[in-house]
């Protein structure tokens, strides 16, 4: 099994491009058939603003993350959890493909702390444990992760079990500890930019950190390139922000490469 997940691809699949999603979905399912076991792990941003208002409650960014208390992680977890995670492995099976949705708390997945009490229940990534990937691609099956996670470490009495731990975050930790062959994001976007605005194709990891610690990269660009940097720090597995709005770009990201940013292991 081990030798197989390094074939593995991880694939982040941000909300903004739910709307591409069959294309997406039946590039996955290809890539599995083919002999790539592809583990999922989606976010869902946009959807859990949508109901975050419908309870009239008000939402706030830093740094990409969403701040998160007590009342907006009842929301968080209910969409991406539920509602998100369980469309996304209904898809795949309208799609004649096998799918599992689980979330970072099932299985001790993705066991994290709070990053910042402050900022309420974002949770920073502290232990992966692979063992229910391991089952779930073993059986054949695609799994979808939803980023709600554990609250493991350093948890003081009164505080909830669960954290929002950022999707590109999990991704990233997820395909580390894979020592996946691939990942990639797909946003709506074709890929990281330099100071002139131009598309960067190949770069390496450090000139990636050097992108965010100049200010070049901002906003929620930031976790991608951070996970980014996390995976390649397994000298093994190679990343990519790429549009996931055009039509099967993943297959072709995997099959042929340079259709958005790619970082590799210095």
């Amino acid at each position: 099994m081990e030798s197989t997940l390094k074939k593995a691809i991880v694939v982040k699949l941000g909300g903004s491009v739910y709307s591409s999603r069959d294309s997406v979905i039946t590039d996955i399912i290809r890539l599995q058939s083919e002999g790539h076991p592809v583990a999922i792990i989606h976010g869902g941003a946009s959807l859990i603003t949508k109901w975050l208002e419908k309870q009239n409650c008000t939402t706030s960014f830093y740094e990409g993350e969403r701040i998160t208390d007590s009342a907006s992680l009842d929301v968080v977890t209910a969409v991406l959890a539920g509602l998100a995670n369980k469309e996304i492995v209904s898809t795949i099976t309208d799609a004649d493909g096998k799918a599992i949705g689980i979330s970072g708390a099932d299985g001790g997945l993705i066991q994290g702390k709070i990053k910042d009490r402050a900022k309420g229940y974002i949770g920073s990534v502290v232990k992966i444990d692979t063992s229910p990937l391991e089952a779930i691609l073993a059986g054949g099956f695609i799994p979808v992760i939803a980023p709600v996670s554990r609250h493991s470490f350093e948890r003081e009495p009164g505080e909830r079990a669960l954290l929002n731990i950022n999707g590109d975050t999990a991704a990233g930790a997820i395909a580390a500890k894979l020592y996946a062959r691939r990942l990639v994001f797909l946003t709506d976007v074709s890929g990281i930019k330099d100071e002139n605005g131009a598309i960067l194709g190949r770069i390496s990891a450090s000139r990636a950190k050097e992108l965010i610690e100049s200010g070049v990269a901002y906003g929620g660009m930031i976790p991608k390139i951070r996970a980014c940097l996390d995976a390649a720090s397994n000298r093994i597995t190679a990343c990519s922000i790429i549009n996931g709005s055009t039509l099967h770009s993943l297959y072709k990201e995997i099959t042929e490469g340079d259709t958005g940013t790619s970082i590799y292991p210095d």
